[in-house]
C-alpha cells in the first residue's frame, strides 16, 4: 500500500487529504516509480483553486525523481534505474505508475530533490524563449527572475549567449549574479534603471510575475511586440498583442513543444549547466506545509517532498 495526496474538492489547501492507495502494476510502456522526490510547484495549488471539469479526487503533483520498481513491456528501463519525470499526475506519492515516456534517466550529478524541480519551470521558460526568439544578439529583461522559471531562464537565456537583466529585490542580487544576469531593482523608476543598464535597448521581455509594472515596462523598453511573453497577464497579451503562454495549463501545441524539450534540458542540468537552487525539503506528509511556503511567494528557491 502506498500513499499519496490528493484534493476532495475545489478550493485551498484546506481541500487535501493524504490518503493510502493501490499502485497499479505498469502495463506496456509504463513503469513503477519508487518516489525519492516530488517537486512543488504554484501549478499543484492552482489547479484546484477553481471548480473544473476534472473528475474528482484529483491526485497532485505533476514532476518527481525515484527509483523504478516495477517494469512493463517496451520501456527501455530497467528494474533499479534512478529516474526523474514531468507531466505524471499525482507525484505527490511514495510511488506511482506512469507512461515512460514521461521518464528520463536522472544524471548522476543532480540530487532527487533538484532533479524532482528540474522540468516544469525549466520547460515553460524554454517555451518563452523559444516564443520570443532569443539569441545571441539580444538583451533579455526577466520580470521575477529570482523565481523558479527566471532563474531558468537567466540560464538557459545566457547558454545561447544572450545578455540578460532581471528584476529582484536587493536580497536576490547574488543569486542573479551566480547565474549571469545583471540585476535591477524593481518598483518605481524600473524603465529608467534598465535603460540605464542597457542603453542600446531591450530587444526580448520575459514577464514572469504578470504585474502592472512588468507589463507596462515591457511594453515601453522592447518595440517588436512579439518579443514580449508572459505567464499569467493574459487580458494585457490579448489588449496589446503579445503573447502569453499558460504557466499552469498549457494548450496542446504548448504541451507537445514542453514535451520535446525535456531531454535536453536533463541533458544540459547533467552537464551543469542548469542548476536547480533549492530552498528546502519536506516530509511527503508535510505537503500543506510546503505549498503554504511556496503559495507564500518568497520559498527562496525550489521545494521537494521527500517520502
Amino acid at each position: 500500500m502506498a500513499k499519496h495526496w490528493v484534493a476532495t474538492d475545489f478550493g485551498d489547501l484546506d481541500v487535501l487529504e493524504f490518503r493510502d492507495t493501490e499502485v497499479r502494476a505498469p502495463g506496456i510502456g509504463e513503469v513503477t516509480i519508487d518516489v525519492r522526490a516530488a517537486g512543488v510547484n504554484p501549478a499543484d495549488f492552482k489547479h484546484i483553486s477553481r471548480p473544473s471539469d476534472r473528475q474528482l479526487p484529483i491526485p497532485i503533483g505533476y514532476e518527481a525523481s525515484g527509483i523504478i520498481s516495477a517494469i512493463g513491456p517496451e520501456t527501455g528501463f530497467q528494474l533499479g534505474d534512478a529516474v526523474l519525470g514531468f507531466r505524471f499526475r499525482g507525484a505527490y506519492a511514495t510511488a506511482l505508475t506512469v507512461p515512460a515516456s514521461d521518464v528520463f534517466m536522472k544524471p548522476p550529478s543532480l540530487g532527487f530533490p533538484e532533479a524532482a524541480n528540474l522540468l516544469l519551470a525549466g520547460t515553460t521558460a524554454t517555451e518563452m524563449l523559444h516564443l520570443t526568439h532569443a539569441g545571441p544578439d539580444d538583451t533579455v529583461l526577466i520580470h521575477g527572475a529570482s523565481g523558479a522559471v527566471g532563474v531558468s531562464a537567466i540560464q538557459q537565456a545566457v547558454f545561447v549567449g544572450a545578455r540578460v537583466i532581471g528584476t529582484a529585490s536587493e536580497k536576490n542580487f547574488p543569486l542573479l549574479e551566480r547565474f549571469g544576469a545583471e540585476p535591477v531593482r524593481y518598483g518605481e523608476g524600473l524603465a529608467d534603471r534598465v535603460r540605464a543598464l542597457a542603453p542600446h535597448g531591450i530587444t526580448v521581455a520575459l514577464d514572469t510575475v504578470g504585474t502592472r509594472e512588468a507589463v507596462q515596462v515591457s511594453l515601453e523598453l522592447v518595440a517588436d511586440r512579439s518579443r514580449i511573453v508572459t505567464l499569467t497577464a493574459s487580458e494585457d497579451a490579448e489588449r496589446e498583442g503579445f503573447h502569453m503562454i499558460a504557466g499552469a495549463v498549457p494548450s496542446s501545441a504548448s504541451a507537445q513543444y514542453r514535451n520535446s524539450v525535456r531531454r535536453t534540458l536533463v541533458d544540459l542540468a547533467g552537464r551543469g549547466k542548469l542548476v536547480v537552487p533549492m530552498a528546502t525539503t519536506f516530509p511527503l506528509a508535510d505537503a500543506i506545509e510546503a505549498l503554504r511556503l511556496v503559495k507564500s511567494g518568497h520559498p527562496g528557491g525550489k521545494v521537494a517532498l521527500i517520502p
